[in-house]
């Protein structure tokens, strides 16, 4: 009798649809088009899987109803539990009463009344969606309605309320989310501040993503009380082994704000073009060369440093750089033979005009690699280097460059002894050329060049020796450079008396003379290193001394000291010094100690400069400047974090912050308080700012992606 019924159902719910249905129950009851299961339910259809307690089945309507500790699982996307539910196979309908929708990958859930699926879409009436824990969220949201689409997983919620515990913190008439990884066209998450300068600070990004090799991200803001403006961020991927982004912006001043900070510049823009590509030639000239090519783009151009300092409210992102590098390189690479093309240009962003920028359009390499003869005694390579130096006022350049190193080598008494000669032979010729509008400097000057060769003799040892729990390797060094032959003409010849003296290096006189002298002189080095038994690195130390032997007011060069000691697993020591003996006076000196354990990580530095040249306004003589990084992770769920910046000479905190950050499963809340120079170009030239900022960072996991990024900033007023 059970095998009939079952059939039954099975046939009559069959005829409704092309999809096979499988019920089973430990009792069936049939009273003409109404069967009755109990004893455990269990329905499967497709990818769906039912279980319930109770069953009533209409053949006539077609209506399958469940009762009691219903659950729900499709694949491994979703599960729905309830009390009741009502399927209608073939209308492809589902009523759950109460519904509640859990999503696996993302750990979200939705709770509501009564939920209502067709086909592939899921209506809910006045519900909750979180990602915590379901018995006492941390936070939640509420909504009037909402559908959520199975296939595209896009989730709509109308009239939604943030809740942080109970707290309401935020209304919106609309909120959409993707549970599903794929990229998707949408509203970003925004970020709002308060400025006491600046007023109310707004950005809504804009996410555009309609095929799958690119995307385009825009970034409209506001400044109640400073500007709007708009950001754009173009990311590509045009072929397995190329990909680029554009970046732009637009920023413009309200006219108050304007006059009232003295700006140069009443609008704020500029771009930035990134690009590589690992096989360009094979590429785009469809051809199948077997060495090596590569074209790498980092274009950068704005009218003033706020082009950077505007593209966010997070003062880590501020520039603090005065010039701006932008670079084209071209290469093709062989065993044998290297070809490269290089596009350099500066922008300086404390000027108003660049015209007298001195820029490298372009430079043009041919390199020969490494070549033996006579078993590997005789090794030769041969480097040429072209470089059009141009500005579009002033003096420019053509400066080709020709280096060929020859070098002999050999191993003495069993390879403890390494001894070599090398040859350097180099060529440099200038060819003048450019406009003569500047006339307060000579900008007259003759074609010319410079041959000349010198000879190193070197020689050296490497020892080692292993110790019951390290090794020790000690490196020996000694070379000697003789002063060769030598021939000059022309503007060589003009400035060498001039341009060698290093106090006249910034002279517009020398920007083309970039000519290193040679004397005779010895080199001293020696290089130790500890590893413990596990090849890791204890020590690194390296000590190196020059001696002239033609320079008779400086014979002994700075003395150099670098060492580099793990002192144990979390504590590690960095020193680099150079002593002048001229002045018996260190000319730097770099300390840094990092401590990183039981959650703590602590990192000091100290930077000490002595540049023995009379001190001004502008050019103080000495450098004295002290960075510290703290933090602390108490917990998997509390980190504290702090800075200090600090220049000694100035007597200046240059910036300084302290935050913690609380981290939970299903959220994150942050606060940081930080002060910082921000530079900006007003009408006397470069100046800058100092602000005070407080940022909060909150999280909801997974609707957010915890990156760092502070949602909100308030900016505390300035003392100046």
């Amino acid at each position: 009798m059970l095998r009939t019924l079952l059939f039954l159902i099975l046939f009559s719910i069959i005829l409704y649809g092309s999809d096979k249905v499988e019920i089973y129950a430990s009792s069936l009851d049939s009273v003409g088009n109404n069967v009755e299961a109990s004893g455990g339910v269990t329905v499967m259809y497709k990818e769906y899987f039912l279980t319930a307690q109770k069953a009533h089945y209409n053949r006539e309507s077609g209506d399958l109803e469940l009762y009691e500790n219903i659950r729900l699982n499709n694949g491994n996307s979703y599960k729905v539990l309830g009390n009741y539910a009502k399927l209608n196979i073939a209308k492809k309908e589902r009523l759950f009463k109460p519904f509640f929708m859990s999503d696996k990958e993302s750990q979200v859930w939705l709770s509501a009344d009564e939920g209502k699926v067709e086909d592939k879409k899921v209506n809910v009436e006045s519900g909750v969606l979180s990602g915590c824990d379901p018995v006492d969220p941390m936070w939640k949201m509420e909504f009037s309605s909402s559908d959520y689409d199975t296939d595209t997983k896009w989730m709509n919620l109308y009239n939604a309320r943030l809740y942080i515990e109970d707290i309401p913190v935020l209304y919106t008439p609309y909120f959409g989310y993707s549970l599903d990884t794929n990229r998707k066209s949408g509203l970003l998450m925004p970020s709002a501040g308060y400025s006491a300068n600046e007023g109310v600070f707004y950005e809504q990004p804009i996410y555009i993503a309609e095929q799958n090799w690119w995307d385009l991200e825009l970034r409209p803001q506001i400044r109640t009380q400073r500007g709007q403006g708009v950001y754009q961020t173009f990311r590509f991927v045009d072929s397995p082994s190329s990909k680029g982004e554009i970046n732009a912006g637009y920023f413009k001043e309200f006219g108050e704000y304007f006059e009232d900070n003295d700006l140069q510049n009443d609008s704020h823009y500029g771009y930035t073009i990134n690009y590589e590509n690992r096989d360009v030639l094979n590429q785009w000239l469809g051809t199948n060369f077997e060495g090596q090519s590569g074209l790498y783009i980092d274009i950068n151009n704005m009218n003033d440093v706020d082009y950077i300092n505007l593209s966010s409210n997070d003062t880590h992102n501020n520039s603090t750089a005065t010039q701006v590098l932008s670079r084209v390189n071209l290469f093709y690479n062989t065993p044998n033979h290297y070809l490269g093309t290089y596009l350099k240009y500066y922008q300086d962003l404390t000027l108003v005009s660049n015209d007298e920028t001195l820029q490298k359009l372009p430079t043009l390499q041919y390199h020969y690699y490494l070549n033996t003869l006579f078993e590997d005694h005789l090794l030769y390579s041969l480097d040429i280097q072209s470089n059009n130096i141009t500005r579009s006022k002033s003096t420019t350049a053509v400066q080709t460059d020709v280096n060929l190193p020859v070098v002999m080598r050999t191993s003495l008494f069993d390879e403890y002894l390494n001894v070599a000669y090398k040859a350097n032979l180099s060529m440099q010729h200038s060819n003048f050329g450019g406009s003569e509008q500047n006339t307060t400097i000579n900008t007259e000057y003759n074609n010319g060049y410079l041959l000349r060769n010198y000879h190193t003799l070197s020689a050296s040892t490497d020892l080692t020796r292993a110790y019951e729990n390290y090794s020790h390797v000690v490196s020996l060094g000694v070379s000697y450079n003789k002063v060769g032959s030598e021939s000059r003409k022309g503007y060589y010849e003009d400035n060498i008396a001039y341009c060698a003296n290093e106090e006249n290096v910034n002279e517009p006189q020398c920007d083309f003379y970039n000519i290193s002298s040679i004397q005779d002189e010895t080199e001293i080095g020696f290089t130790e290193y500890l590893y413990d038994n596990e090849a890791k690195e204890i020590l690194y130390h390296r000590l190196t001394q020059k001696i002239s032997h033609s320079d008779v007011t400086s014979e002994f060069g700075e003395l150099e000291n670098e060492l580099d000691y793990k002192i144990t697993d979390y504590l590690s020591f960095y020193n680099n010094m150079f002593y002048n003996y001229d002045k018996s006076l260190f000319s730097k000196v770099f300390n840094q100690i990092s401590v990183n354990k039981y959650g703590v990580y602590l990192g000091l530095s100290h930077l000490y400069k002595d540049s023995f040249l009379d001190a001004t306004d502008d050019l103080p003589r000495h450098t004295s400047y002290l960075t510290s990084t703290l933090s602390y992770t108490y917990s998997k769920h509390y980190s504290y974090s702090a800075l200090y910046n600090y220049d000694s000479i100035s007597q200046e905190t240059k910036s300084m912050e302290v935050g913690f950050m609380y981290k939970k499963r299903c959220w994150d809340f942050g606060i940081k308080y930080s002060e910082n120079n921000r530079p900006i170009l007003t009408t006397a030239g470069e100046s800058s700012v100092y602000e005070r900022y407080v940022y909060f960072t909150i999280v909801l996991k997974p609707l957010m992606q915890s990156d760092g990024t502070s949602l909100i900033t308030y900016q505390l007023p300035n003392n100046n």
